[in-house]
């Protein structure tokens, strides 16, 4: 099963059959689990519009034009688990998986996403504790975005916990490709599939140099303001 990022995630619940009886442990165990992770989502965006509005009412633009959120489903979260081998359980979530919980971020230029990344290591409660660069080193395919692995604290009635959030930030024009890459990968019987791949590839080098004219043009503009 694929996550997807939504624009306003939606709120994980216990349903009867739900997958999260693949998980070892009580329901309730794994309910708070995925409420902890829905309190990292909410904590990350809430530091993330703060910054934003302070950038925009400071230096009279938004570095972010929007985010989105997604929360992996039991399923993805199992899945995943398998292919690490170990056992289904709540403590080797927290401990193996580090995406469970995400956060992307879309900006308008390259240099706005290290500026945001800069800004959040810059937190006093917020710790980046991996960072991987695509933009710099891209993947093969041509996929490119900035990805951090970071805790947030989740503050609960009897103390706080450190949970681990995945932040994708990327342009625009990142994200538009890496949608369209997304869905022929998930595609099964997609024809002709190596030549929209050397397409896909193609375009995502275009992309870039448009990113890169695209941040010079705004850097002449605010030389001339």
């Amino acid at each position: 099963m694929n996550d997807q990022y939504m624009m306003a995630h939606q709120e994980y619940a216990i349903l009867p059959g739900d997958d999260n009886d693949l998980f070892e442990g009580s329901k309730e165990e794994f309910t708070h689990m995925m409420m902890m992770y829905n309190g990292a989502i909410r904590e990350m965006k809430t530091k993330l519009q703060v910054l934003n509005d302070e950038l925009s009412m400071t230096r009279n633009r938004n570095p972010i034009e929007f985010i989105e959120t997604r929360i992996k489903s039991p399923d993805s979260i199992a899945t995943k688990l398998k292919k690490k081998g170990v056992a289904l359980t709540v403590d080797n979530v927290k401990e193996h998986l580090n995406d469970v919980a995400g956060v992307r971020v879309i900006c308008a230029f390259l240099d706005d996403i290290y500026q945001v990344a800069q800004m959040l290591e810059e937190q006093d409660d917020v710790e980046i504790i991996k960072t991987k660069d695509y933009i710099k080193k891209p993947k093969k395919n041509g996929y490119r975005s900035l990805h951090l692995i970071a805790t947030v604290p989740v503050f609960f009635s009897n103390g706080k916990e450190n949970v681990r959030v995945e932040i994708q930030i990327r342009t625009i024009a990142m994200d538009f490709w890496a949608s369209l890459e997304h869905s022929v990968k998930y595609k099964r019987n997609v024809r002709d599939a190596e030549d929209i791949v050397y397409e896909l590839r193609a375009c995502a080098d275009v992309i870039n140099r448009t990113d890169v004219h695209m941040q010079s043009i705004r850097d002449k503009i605010e030389y001339l303001e």
